[in-house]
This record gives C-alpha cells, sequence and structure tokens, in this order.
C-alpha cells in the first residue's frame, strides 16, 4: 500500500508543480483549426521571424513543417531563408534552432529561453494564446515588461509594435491579494486588437501542429476508418439480417 501511494503521489507531483507554479488567471479559449493551412503557414513565420531569435524548437524540421502545412521550397527560402549553411545555402532539412547563443542568451536574460517544440501540449492551447496577449509595461522588470498569465517572466514583449503597450490595472481586495482587472492602453499598435488577436490564433495553432505533428496524419486517418466502419456497418448488418432470417 506504502508503494502504491508512493507510486501515485510520483505520478501526480509534475501537475503539482504545474498547479503551485500558475498565476490564478483567466484562461481565454481559442479555437484551434488545423486543417486551416492558411493559419498554420502564418503561425509558422511568425514562430520563424519572431519567436525563434531566443526559442529553439529543436525536434522539428524545417522540411519536414513545410510539408505538412503545405509550404514549397520556395516559400521556406522567401520567409526563412536566413537558415543557411557555411556556403549560404538555404538548409531545409535543418533543425529549427535559435539563432542566440546559449551563453548570449544567458548574459541577456539571465536564463536561457526554453524549447518550445511541446509548449503547447505542456501548457495548453489557451493558455500559451492568453500568455501572447497578456504583455504589460512594468518599470519594475529588468526588461521593463511584465505579464499576467506569467508574473515576473524575463521574456520582454517581441511583439510590441503590432499589440502596442498597455498596463495592468490591479484592484487589491479585503485580505490584501491583488487581482487583476484589465488593461489600460498607453499606445496603440500597428494592429487592431482583432487583428492581433488572429494572429496569436495563427501563432497557437502552428505551435499545437508542434507539439504533435503526427496529428494532421491521424486525423486524414480518422476520416477515411470513418467512411469504412460506414460501409462495413452497412454490410454486417445486412449479413446479420441473412444469417438469422430462418430464427424466430
Amino acid at each position: 500500500m506504502k508503494k502504491l501511494l508512493i507510486t501515485v503521489m510520483l505520478a501526480l507531483a509534475p501537475a503539482m508543480v504545474y498547479a503551485a507554479g500558475g498565476s490564478g488567471a483567466k484562461l481565454d479559449h481559442v479555437k484551434v483549426d488545423l486543417s486551416d493551412q492558411a493559419s498554420l503557414q502564418n503561425g509558422a513565420k511568425i514562430f520563424v521571424n519572431y519567436c525563434l531569435s531566443c526559442h529553439s524548437a529543436s525536434y522539428m524540421r524545417y522540411n519536414r513543417m513545410a510539408k505538412d502545412i503545405g509550404l514549397t521550397e520556395e516559400q521556406l527560402a522567401e520567409h526563412m531563408g536566413f537558415i543557411t549553411d557555411d556556403k549560404g545555402k538555404f538548409k531545409s532539412g535543418a533543425l529549427m534552432k535559435a539563432t542566440i547563443g546559449a551563453d548570449e542568451a544567458k548574459a541577456a536574460f539571465n536564463t536561457v529561453p526554453p524549447d518550445l517544440s511541446v509548449i503547447s501540449r505542456a501548457r495548453g492551447a489557451d493558455w500559451f494564446y492568453t500568455y501572447m496577449r497578456s504583455f504589460y509595461i512594468d518599470e519594475k522588470t529588468p526588461s521593463g515588461w511584465n505579464n499576467v498569465v506569467f508574473p515576473n517572466v524575463s521574456m520582454p514583449h517581441v511583439l510590441w509594435s503590432w499589440q502596442g503597450t498597455n498596463r495592468a490595472v490591479f484592484k487589491t481586495d479585503d485580505h490584501g491579494v491583488k487581482h487583476f482587472e484589465g488593461f489600460e492602453v498607453v499606445k496603440p499598435g500597428s494592429m487592431t486588437d482583432k487583428e492581433f488577436d488572429k494572429s496569436m490564433q495563427d501563432l497557437t495553432a502552428f505551435m499545437v501542429y508542434m507539439g504533435e505533428p503526427a496529428r494532421l496524419v491521424r486525423f486524414q486517418l480518422g476520416v477515411y476508418v470513418l467512411i469504412f466502419l460506414a460501409f462495413f456497418g452497412v454490410f454486417a448488418y445486412l449479413l446479420k439480417k441473412n444469417y438469422w432470417k430462418d430464427v424466430h
């Protein structure tokens, strides 16, 4: 019995750690459609051009990603052509690694940015979507930014020019606990709220795909399996009627 309890506690340990480290912020639901290739392609473009500077996705290769979401070699080279070999040739088969080195990142952020290959599976799509939309200016932090979903995060708001700059409004209750009330716009960005939310939805969709690329194939196979079962069900029913026609 004692061994069983220890096993259960070890199994629940990651969930307990995650719960303890949570911010308690309300997460916004995001609709992810992995059949929408335009959304996945835009998400990939955002990730490679803005996130990959510091964060790796080292479980994914460019050519695998391109094949899955419908990008050609020419489109890869056009939007992600800075990934080259020693001869200056675009490496479509390269792993998606961060352009900044670990030592440089450590010096800049006092920590090495985590690999984001499976962030959507570890945290959830709603968490990632809300996190990317929850940065606010905070003069007390080294980067000048903070995040409602991930308080005191080292990451600055790399997409601030799109979203603009916001200030978070907190209210303290009778027990001295601060609660997030909302954002105040300090300076508008180049995108409207609707446009920025759509961009973050596309980025989230790409992160969900990257966390489990086989889902695209599994969904396609699932359709064929359901069609097969539908036809097989009809023949199975007719066969059953034929076997039992003389049974009263």
